[in-house]
């Protein structure tokens, strides 16, 4: 299994941008699908989750100015940033938990995370 994540970049202040992540491989069902996002220097924190049943929440310093969605036939994760802040730089990387087995084991993954950078 692989996540794939595209969409990152460099904008100003107050723009939007929007990443993808796309699961591939031996999956039988996703579970909740999330975004994280490390800054230089700092842990990685949450972004924003989604549940297999579309269910969102997102940290406070988010709520607003970014909506998670997914498509769950293209099991892929969305991440539309609005309203973006220089505070917002970070790298994302997307994360999922997949049902690998007919068995319903699950397992967390990963993607490579794609770098965004908003500019003041």
């Amino acid at each position: 299994v692989q996540l794939v994540e595209s969409g990152g970049g460099l904008v100003q202040a107050g723009g939007s941008l929007r990443v993808s992540c796309a699961a591939s491989g031996s999956i039988f069902g996703i579970n909740a699908m999330g975004w994280y996002r490390q800054a230089p220097g700092k842990q990685r924190e949450l972004v924003c989750t989604i549940a297999s049943g579309g269910t969102t929440d997102c940290a406070d310093s988010v709520k607003g100015r970014f909506t998670i969605s997914r498509d769950n036939a293209k099991n892929t994760v969305y991440l539309q940033m609005n309203s973006l802040k220089p505070e917002d730089t970070a790298v994302y990387f997307c994360n999922a938990v997949i049902r690998v087995s007919p068995d319903f084991r699950l397992e967390v993954y990963w993607g490579q995370g794609t770098q965004v950078t908003v500019s003041s």
